[in-house]
């Protein structure tokens, strides 16, 4: 009796980015934490853990979660669609700096007023060298 043939698919180029790895890749170019994703997605760190390391499958809510918490496309985090063209507004941007900024929202506007006063002060002294 004939064995059925095996299935054909030609070999990835490229080595395909697991879910979890994107779900970590995703995270770190927002500047996130594991344990801030999991207070935004009111989850805890070790669950962020496992589905980072393909150790858990998200669910569909917990994908949604992700995706809202992330600011992308659920397809994205599952790898079926590329990612937006516009990308994170900030996604050149230092980890550290996303932190600073993220805490710098959260000030009142008149210690935001002086910051950004302070800040630009800094600037001009840069242009004039």
């Amino acid at each position: 009796m004939p064995r059925p043939a095996a299935s054909r698919r030609p070999a990835p180029s490229a080595p395909i980015e697991s879910l979890g790895r994107r779900l970590a890749r995703l995270r770190k170019e927002r500047g996130f934490t594991q344990v801030e994703l999991a207070k935004k997605t009111d989850l805890i760190q070790v669950l962020i853990s496992d589905y980072e390391n393909d150790k858990l499958r998200p669910n569909p809510d917990v994908l949604v979660r992700f995706a809202v918490a992330l600011d992308v496309s659920t397809d994205e985090i599952l790898g079926v669609a590329k990612p937006d063209k516009r990308g994170p507004a900030l996604s050149g941007v230092s980890r550290r700096l996303l932190r600073r900024l993220q805490q710098f929202d959260k000030l009142p506007k008149r210690d935001q007023d002086a910051l950004l006063r302070t800040i630009d002060a800094f600037l001009s002294r840069g242009d004039a060298a």
